[in-house]
């Protein structure tokens, strides 16, 4: 039988927390304020494994090790090495999901001002975690692949909304279908860029693609023919 279990991260002040929302059978959630803490030390340690190592490299001993705890201390937390690594793919993917809306809070006015905000909350995102994001949207198993692609539609959803006032300023047809292909070409382009950026290297600084990515998207959805 699968539960589903709400867990609250809180960083900063008691009053700032984010929520993190995962399905996971056997999981012993914080009660208290000191455990909730170590839960998150070693949710920060398994996103380094990942981060640093990728899937074939994250186990339960290697997380043990960077958190400094014993391997014993995660398996009470966690029936094995499947739901631990759920629950760190639901915290980054929560993470890129706030990132994404917090930039486009604060985007400067206007079609391109939205377009950058979102590019470069995308890159802040996915540079930290090359190796882990395109595990995260591939998915390891039904439920993470749904989980991936949720938080894909959501991103989408976000930049498509943010635009909504600016769509008089696309000059192409069907301006929030054209809105819309661009978000999926701009997070496209930024997982394909995490999955090979290690093989097959383009130069640029994470900064320098989010840059150049808004330029093209921009020139897309005003250029007249």
């Amino acid at each position: 039988m699968r539960t589903k279990i709400t867990i609250r991260f809180w960083r900063g002040s008691e009053a700032g927390g984010s929520v993190v929302e995962m399905t996971a059978p056997h999981f012993r959630p914080p009660q208290q304020a000191r455990s909730r803490e170590s839960l998150q030390k070693l949710l920060t340690s398994a996103e380094h494994v990942l981060s640093t190592g990728g899937i074939d490299d994250f186990t339960v001993a290697a997380v043990a090790e960077h958190a400094g705890v014993s391997v014993g201390a995660i398996y009470r937390r966690f029936s094995g090495k499947e739901r631990l690594l759920d629950a760190v793919k639901d915290q980054l993917l929560e993470q890129l999901e706030s990132a994404v809306a917090e930039a486009l809070r604060s985007a400067r006015p206007g079609l391109r001002g939205a377009i950058e905000a979102f590019t470069s909350a995308m890159a802040g995102a996915f540079s930290g975690h090359t190796r882990a994001f395109p595990e995260l949207l591939s998915g390891q198993s039904a439920d993470g692949a749904e989980r991936g692609l949720r938080a894909l539609d959501t991103v989408q959803s976000a930049l498509v909304d943010a635009v909504e006032p600016h769509l008089n300023d696309i000059a192409l047809p069907e301006p929030r279908a054209a809105a819309r292909f661009t978000a999926r070409t701009i997070i496209g382009a930024c997982v394909h860029r995490a999955a090979s950026c290690h093989s097959w290297p383009d130069d640029l600084t994470w900064t320098t693609w989010a840059d150049r990515t808004a330029d093209m998207a921009v020139a897309h959805l005003t250029s007249r023919g």
